[in-house]
């Protein structure tokens, strides 16, 4: 699967001229735990999290104060979203999400913005990946029966899906519509796996 099959279009942004409290108000209001930041022209220039405008936001609590503690020296807090957005690491609609879920992993993020030649296309999240292997057997079952058919009708293969692992025997024994078709039935979202085998001979 691409990011393509998973990605948000619709995507709320932000400018680097924007507040860093209504970007703080956005996240805490919409969920999300990033958000993208792009310039007038759509073009992705960052991003801006959680941990960024959380830092040197909050002061230190007074009460400290009256027991004759020291305050924790701290920085003014960013004004503009453009003084604590960080360069994001981006995907394109045509990368592999198997790609797309290393990256996240790799580098502790939840979301990533998907780019097309420079301009912000979409965001991929966690969620979007969970969603796509969480769907249920018959639903990915019916699907990949649909697009088989495409490849010599539908009586021509027989598919079983079993937690997302994909069964399936080619009836005409063809070896290239056996390549074809374990490439679109890897395409659909929830499949973990494709076994192709011809008919057993008697």
């Amino acid at each position: 699967m691409r990011t393509r099959d998973v990605m948000t279009t619709d995507v709320l942004t932000v400018t680097p001229d924007t507040p860093a409290r209504e970007a703080a108000r956005l996240l805490a209001e919409r969920g999300f735990t990033a958000l993208p930041v792009v310039d007038a022209a759509g073009e992705l220039v960052g991003v801006v999290g959680e941990s960024e405008l959380l830092r040197d936001r909050l002061p230190q609590d007074p009460r400290w104060l009256v027991h004759g503690e020291p305050p924790q020296p701290r920085r003014e807090p960013a004004d503009s979203v453009s003084a604590v957005m960080a360069k994001p690491w981006t995907v394109t609609p045509n990368t592999d999400l198997a790609e797309v879920a290393d990256l996240m992993l790799r580098h502790g993020v939840r979301s990533v913005p998907v780019v097309r030649e420079g301009r912000l296309a979409g965001v991929v999240t966690r969620r979007d990946l969970l969603r796509s292997i969480s769907r249920a057997d018959w639903i990915i079952e019916a699907e990949i029966r649909h697009r088989l058919g495409m490849i010599g009708g539908s009586q021509r293969w027989a598919v079983a899906v079993d937690n997302g692992r994909v069964s399936i025997v080619d009836r005409m024994d063809d070896a290239t519509d056996r390549h074809v078709a374990e490439v679109l039935a890897l395409a659909v979202a929830g499949v973990t796996g494709v076994h192709i085998t011809a008919p057993q001979r008697i």
